[in-house]
């Protein structure tokens, strides 16, 4: 018999390893913000209280919108913008946490914080490709260096964030089932 996990287990890895690089990820923005001067608390800004409507809400919120607005053939109402953001900023995280566990379960080698180097740079990489296609983000070219690395810096903390909590599940007998 095969020492490698079922691949559900291996998938439901990955969400939660995606789920914990996200709440990594969260924690420096939020660092972040309040050095920056904000003034909110952790829940309150983690759950995109204080959004009230699409004219102000992020990226994740307008792609949200348009999903729900293509798929189900309906407009969300302004009041749904924030909970829209919190969906989809943390299918986002997971999703992509399960697609790495699906890649590094492949390989012979575990995950390593390299590994998570090169993952947090893909996601990064890949939001400035899909984003400004979808007309949300500008074009890559159009942003100055600190912001591309801010958001890179918070990308990687995503990437080694899930790649360790990915490795940390897979050597812990209780959870390979």
């Amino acid at each position: 018999m095969s020492s490698r996990p079922r691949p559900v287990v291996t998938v439901l890895h990955g969400l939660v390893a995606g789920a914990i690089g996200t709440a990594a990820m969260d924690l420096l923005l939020f660092c972040r913000y309040r050095r920056g001067g904000g003034d909110s608390g952790f829940v309150d800004w983690e759950f995109s209280r204080g959004l009230t409507g699409w004219d102000e809400a992020p990226a994740p919120a307008q792609m949200g919108k348009r999903v729900v607005g293509c798929v189900f053939r309906r407009e969300l109402p302004d009041e749904r913008a924030a909970l829209t953001n919190n969906v989809m900023h943390w299918s986002y995280g997971t999703s992509w946490g399960a697609l790495y566990g699906i890649v590094a379960a492949s390989l012979e080698d575990p995950p390593t914080v390299r590994s998570g180097v090169v993952f947090g740079s893909i996601v990064w990489a890949g939001d400035y490709v899909i984003l400004p296609l979808a007309g949300l983000y500008e074009p890559i070219w159009e942003y100055d260096a600190k912001t591309l690395a801010d958001d890179l810096s918070a990308h990687l903390v995503f990437g080694v964030a899930t790649a360790l909590m990915f490795r940390l599940l897979r050597a812990t007998p209780m959870v390979r089932a």
